[in-house]
């Protein structure tokens, strides 16, 4: 007899209700089709997120600023993180202008005109 003693239900949202609850494979496999969803849409968002935190050096307002050293490219290029996070590219706006002395991890305070370092000055003691 349908409907009598939970053989067919007797609407549709009880078909849905009985089709997920009485498969228990369906329960086990969710949570790992879930965390592998999460994974991969997670791995696919750290590259956006990596190049999202690259600033191009001629959008930074002109000013001084203390960084650090992120990374010494050549006697004229610098990539350093900003305090706001941000890392990107520096480098030297006049022939004085020399990084070869800078060393990773070392703080700098710098004056930047138009993306281009003019001066600055190692605030790490070696």
């Amino acid at each position: 007899m349908p409907g009598a003693a939970g053989f067919w239900p007797i609407n549709r949202y009880e078909t849905y209700a009985v089709s997920i609850w009485s498969y228990p494979f369906v329960l086990s496999f969710n949570p790992k089709i879930s965390t592998l969803a999460f994974a991969l849409a997670l791995a696919s968002l750290a590259p956006l997120a990596a190049a999202a935190s690259m600033v191009d050096a001629a959008q930074i307002p002109d000013g001084t600023y203390t960084v650090k050293v992120e990374k010494v490219l050549d006697a004229k290029h610098v990539v350093v993180f900003l305090d706001n996070g941000s890392e990107t590219t520096l480098g030297a706006g006049r022939d004085s202008v020399d990084f070869s002395k800078v060393q990773q991890n070392d703080q700098i305070k710098l004056s930047l005109i138009k993306g281009t370092v003019m001066v600055y000055a190692d605030l790490t003691s070696h």
